[in-house]
């Protein structure tokens, strides 16, 4: 109901202070021919475009930054609307101090004062829609004094909820009139925007998010994960341990402290891969803004995986395609990766295999020839997830994301250390997974999960043979198959009979086993009774004699 109110605000506007202002400024017997002419002299000033765009951030922040960040690299629709919000933080100032305090009131339900002994006002992180502070509780919690607290600014979300509304009913008007809109599925797009930005608001997902990669990797000496302090968690705050950090992209921080960009650039690669494809729980939208370094000294060097803001999952068959497929990518065994893009059901069951395997080298074998240093194994990666498509195929949108986060550590890796052999670590960290996939702990953890699938069906395979014996029979042709069948079924109704016999004398002969052993175990025990009677009876003192 707001968003529709917001587009018929919108309407009356345009209609009220646009047209209506052209049209009497227009002189009064060439009024088209004005108009046109004025429309095309707008189009051809310089000035007026860059006064436009000066002005499009401060009339619609998350459109403007989202439609120049669109127009340069139209491939990133899927995740350049939440770059738009981070691009535009510096467009609003911090909260006040009263404004803090009445904002942590109204979502915690009591005064800060009787929550926190002291909360910085200087926000660490400001951004468009909400701001983080360090603050330190006033009993600890979960174990934990100093913390970090996020909180959102409920009436920016609310406007960015506003645009994306907006763009979704745009998106419907342009599917109705347009056949080019309805083949890309612009609507279908702009809801999963709309839905992602509500994700990246909902601070509860984001403790859960948190939570659940804190347990992941929580015995992982790479990485630290802030433990969430749940009773100060709600909707508009989000309160997790505070650790001291410094960015992952500061050299001159990593350099004061002392800690080795070298582990620190391998570690970023081999983490986000483990997440990735071994976990399956990544950052869906990983960046420099996603990761820091520990500067504590129990953590020392370690990563700082404190945003949980965009997390998505792979499903078990897609983290094995894109396992087992790299590993034969990275060995340069097109022919079992063609088959595993069949079986994966990446591409249509026509596409032939040798010519999926062409593809693939055709794509590969350039970078294959390069020299280590310069390889990049991200590049690689997507031949293995694009190579499908001439053939009219397509993989997941998740692996899709999955790959991209990694070419996003790939680069911030370089960017801290530009030597880095990526190409090395990511290769031998896919091996490394795959390897204990299809080794004994891989077997025992398939057993495991097909157990209880077992256990269901294991009591109903003779039913399962007999229905399908069953069934068999009716449906077989001709005299002699008939008898045959006939006579199969037969032998089967006198076996299931002997076996049920068999098992009711197991039972009786148990029974009586166990009445048996009952009863002889009694029989001595009566015996010791009776023996131990007069000894009783003459351990008795003896009473008086009456006369």
């Amino acid at each position: 109901m707001r968003s529709r109110l917001r587009q018929l605000h919108l309407l009356f506007c345009a209609l009220r202070y646009g047209i209506r202002l052209i049209w009497l400024a227009a002189p009064e017997h060439h009024k088209l021919h004005w108009i046109v002419s004025l429309a095309s002299r707008m189009r051809e000033d310089e000035r007026l475009a860059t006064h436009l765009s000066s002005a499009l951030p401060r009339l619609a922040p998350l459109a403007g930054a989202f439609a120049q960040t669109l127009a340069t690299r139209p491939e990133l629709a899927a995740t350049t609307l939440h770059d738009a919000i981070d691009a535009v933080e510096h467009f609003e100032d911090p909260l006040t101090p009263q404004q803090l305090d009445a904002a942590l009131h109204a979502a915690l339900g009591k005064p800060p004062q009787t929550l926190f002994s002291w909360i910085d006002p200087t926000p660490c992180q400001n951004g468009w829609c909400e701001q983080t502070h360090v603050a330190r509780l006033a009993l600890p919690a979960s174990g934990h004094q100093m913390v970090t607290v996020r909180v959102l600014r409920a009436k920016q979300v609310q406007e960015v909820d506003d645009d994306a509304a907006l763009l979704c009913t745009v998106a419907r008007w342009l599917e109705r009139f347009s056949g080019a809109a309805r083949k890309l599925g612009l609507r279908a797009l702009a809801q999963t925007l709309r839905e992602d930005l509500q994700r990246r608001f909902d601070l509860r997902a984001q403790a859960a998010n948190l939570s659940q990669t804190g347990h992941h990797l929580a015995n992982d000496a790479r990485v630290v994960v802030p433990d969430v302090i749940w009773d100060f968690c709600t909707a508009q705050t989000l309160t997790v341990e505070h650790i001291d950090t410094v960015r992952v992209t500061d050299i001159a921080g990593l350099a004061e402290h002392h800690i080795n960009v070298t582990r620190v650039a391998a570690h970023l690669i081999e983490v986000i891969t483990q997440q990735a494809f071994e976990h399956g729980f990544f950052h869906a939208a990983f960046d420099a803004g996603r990761v820091a370094v520990s500067v504590e000294p129990q953590t020392r060097g370690r990563l700082v995986f404190a945003s949980a803001a965009l997390m998505t999952s792979l499903s078990s068959p897609e983290r094995e395609f894109f396992v087992h497929g790299a590993t034969a990518l990275f060995e340069q065994d097109y022919a079992r990766l063609a088959a595993l893009h069949h079986v994966a059901g990446h591409v249509p069951a026509h596409a032939r295999t040798e010519q999926i395997e062409a593809e693939l080298r055709t794509r590969s074998e350039a970078h294959f020839a390069s020299d280590t240093s310069t390889r990049s194994a991200s590049a690689v990666l997507h031949h293995l997830l694009h190579s499908v498509q001439p053939f009219g195929g397509e993989v997941s949108p998740r692996l899709a994301a999955a790959q991209r986060a990694f070419g996003n550590a790939e680069a911030l890796a370089r960017t801290i250390h530009p030597g880095v052999d990526a190409w090395g670590i990511a290769s031998a960290t896919l091996a490394d997974i795959a390897r204990r996939d299809l080794g004994p702990q891989g077997w025992i953890k398939r057993l495991s999960q097909e157990l209880p699938h077992l256990a269901q069906i294991a009591p109903r395979v003779p039913q399962l043979i007999y229905h399908f014996m069953q069934h068999h029979t009716r449906t077989a042709h001709g005299p002699g198959a008939a008898q045959a069948q006939a006579a199969v079924l037969e032998a089967l109704h006198r076996e299931h009979r002997r076996t049920r016999a068999l098992l009711i004398a197991c039972a009786v002969s148990g029974v009586l086993v166990g009445v048996a052993a009952t009863v002889f175990a009694a029989v001595p025990i009566n015996q010791a009774n009776r023996e131990g009677a007069p000894h009783a009876v003459h351990s008795q003192p003896a009473g008086p004699v009456q006369s």
